[in-house]
């Protein structure tokens, strides 16, 4: 007995220990740990933790931020992430998409740059994290598959063109006012076309093409930090701050200090649908990233709702550190796997790397010019501009392009908010337009062969029997689709003529019926028996025989009208044919004999 409660007291443990290391992969990897790992997480790290800086910078800018809040979101929630995240190599922190729906959103609330604007960022990061951590628990990943390629597509091509155009300020170095809406930034800028500072228009010009041609020459090196130090030593020693260049001036010096968001129920009713939104888009900018990693290594598996928590508890905890919404860069997580980073001790070592740069390094960046920034903003979301989908559905789904286009210029010119809503409205009313609408077709049979094709698609190659209507239809028969499937098979029979005399109904592609579709077969069976026209079934799959079985459609229609296959019903009903035939012939010769 005591040996029986020992093993069950070693199971309970083994399978709480297993749980908690599933809750907190560190506890799985960490214990592993190898030191000949610490050589490349090191090198990733250190790589990442550089191109950090200056993005954390940048994208700070494009929030509507100081910069400091920048590096704090490149640094705190990297290191929940190590703890509680399942991807190895995925590096989190601000990016650029996030950024510019934090300024758009935060922006009806608050004006940019205010205390009020950067407590409202905090404390949607604070939302956001709390939204995707319980999204993760209740397992609820898969919602965003309601956001579909074309409307992915649409949406963060117009936040490339958004982002891009509102760092035109700082590239031409002109007064603009802010603005998400591409007209309205468009409209400034011919306003104030002709107060363009010469200097910072070319100082951002030749910062992009350093940029561009650097990243053509070598990509191990972060061609962004070598353009800040460029950019830092040219303003510093040529003293182009004096004749208009707008630098970054002070930058405060310290590590994040832990302070509570300050919340307001009014403020947070305000904040959720922004942090609905950012949850989604952030996890799904995170999933994709990690996933496409995790299939260049077979040593882990990536879990979509234990990123979701992960994500979400560094947004919770960096929230308490001051920084505003991070998620997984697709960028940087790419260095950090080309470089070769092996656990998530790369991310801690960047995220050191951000915090020495706190400690030690922000009054370097005192010269940094805006328009170097710009640069790197520009450059760094013409990635996200998508012109392979567009392409694509042009040659085989005309209607997911609208939804693309239509999601692209809501967004751009109404709202990012807006431009979602609208494309996954628009998505969600396609999905049930096809579902009312499914494919129907009327079969044929393949010369010599028991094989039965489309007639659309084969046109004159296929035997048909003016007797027999063979119909398949490819969805489930539910209360949306019957009225469909009925009106087509009376359009069907019509078309056959007085001739017909079976109906097979081919069920292979039926995955369900619901209490709609057994009404519409119990009204059809009784149509067309008045007309003395049979119908048959064939390759019903088990749940859709069931519900046949019990709502005594099977009884209705009589078993032997019931077939594994369509040329099992065809051969029953010519074998019919004949018999007949065979008896009115003896009929005949009867009555002959007897007279």
């Amino acid at each position: 007995m005591k040996i029986v409660i020992l093993s069950y007291l070693a199971n309970v443990k083994s399978s709480y220990i297993m749980s908690i290391k599933k809750f907190i992969p560190i506890l799985e990897w960490l214990p592993n740990y190898q030191k000949s790992w610490f050589k490349d997480d090191f090198g990733a790290g250190l790589t990442v933790g550089i191109m950090l800086i200056p993005q954390g910078i940048a994208y700070a800018m494009i929030a509507g931020l100081p910069p400091i809040y920048g590096l704090y979101t490149a640094m705190i929630p990297q290191i929940i992430y190590a703890i509680f995240g399942t991807s190895r190599q995925l590096a989190v922190g601000p990016v650029a998409m996030d950024s510019l729906i934090v300024a758009s959103g935060v922006a009806t609330l608050a004006e940019v740059g205010t205390e009020h604007f950067i407590e409202f960022a905090i404390l949607l990061a604070f939302i956001m994290g709390v939204l995707q951590v319980l999204f993760g628990m209740f397992k609820l990943g898969f919602l965003v598959n309601f956001l579909s390629r074309p409307v992915i597509s649409g949406f963060t091509s117009a936040a490339a063109l958004i982002i891009a155009l509102s760092q035109l300020k700082n590239l031409l170095g002109v007064n603009l006012q802010k603005g998400n809406k591409i007209h309205e930034l468009l409209i400034e800028v011919y306003k104030h076309i002709s107060e363009i500072n010469w200097v910072t228009f070319a100082i951002g010009i030749i910062s992009i093409l350093i940029l561009v041609f650097f990243k053509k020459l070598t990509k191990k090196i972060p061609a962004a930090l070598v353009l800040v130090i460029l950019g830092i030593v040219a303003v510093k020693y040529l003293n182009l701050n004096e004749i208009g260049v707008k630098i970054i001036g002070d930058i405060p010096q310290g590590l994040p200090a832990f302070k509570m968001p300050r919340f307001s129920l009014d403020i947070i009713v305000d904040l959720f649908p922004i942090a609905l939104t950012l949850s989604f888009i952030a996890f799904l900018e995170a999933i994709s990233v990690a996933k496409a990693i995790e299939l260049k290594h077979n040593n882990y598996k990536v879990n979509p709702n234990q990123e979701l928590i992960a994500i979400g508890m560094g947004n919770i905890v960096g929230s308490f550190f001051q920084t505003y919404p991070a998620t997984g860069g697709l960028s940087r997580s790419a260095v950090n796997n080309q470089i070769g980073a092996k656990t998530p001790m790369a991310a801690i070592i960047s995220s050191i790397i951000v915090g020495l740069t706190l400690l030690f390094l922000t009054p370097v960046f005192y010269y940094l010019p805006e328009a170097v920034l710009a640069a790197i903003i520009i450059v760094a979301v013409f990635g996200l501009l998508d012109f392979t989908v567009p392409k694509q559905l042009l040659k085989y789904s005309k209607r997911e392009l609208i939804i693309l286009n239509i999601t692209l210029i809501v967004t751009a010119t109404i709202g990012i908010k807006e431009g979602i809503f609208i494309g996954v409205v628009l998505s969600l009313g396609m999905l049930i337009y096809r579902s009312t609408k499914p494919h129907i077709a009327i079969l044929g049979k393949i010369p010599n062969t028991h094989f039965y094709r489309n007639i659309k698609r084969f046109e004159g190659l296929l035997e048909i029997n003016p007797a027999i209507l063979i119909v398949r239809f490819d969805a489930q028969l539910f209360f949306a689709n019957v009225q469909y499937f009925k009106d087509q098979l009376e359009d069907f029979v019509n078309e056959k003529g007085t001739g017909l005399k079976l109906i097979i109904i081919d069920g292979e592609s039926i995955n369900t019926i619901d209490s709609s579709g057994i009404y519409m077969f119990n009204d059809v069976i009784s149509k067309y028996h008045n007309q003395q026209i049979e119908i048959a079934l064939t390759g019903m799959k088990g749940p859709v025989r069931d519900v046949l079985e019990k709502s005594g459609i099977m009884k209705k229609i009589s078993y032997e009208n019931c077939f594994m296959s369509i040329q099992q019903a065809v051969d029953a009903f010519e074998d019919k044919v004949k018999n007949k035939e065979l008896e009115l012939k003896y009929f005949e010769y009867i009555q002959q004999t007897n007279n």
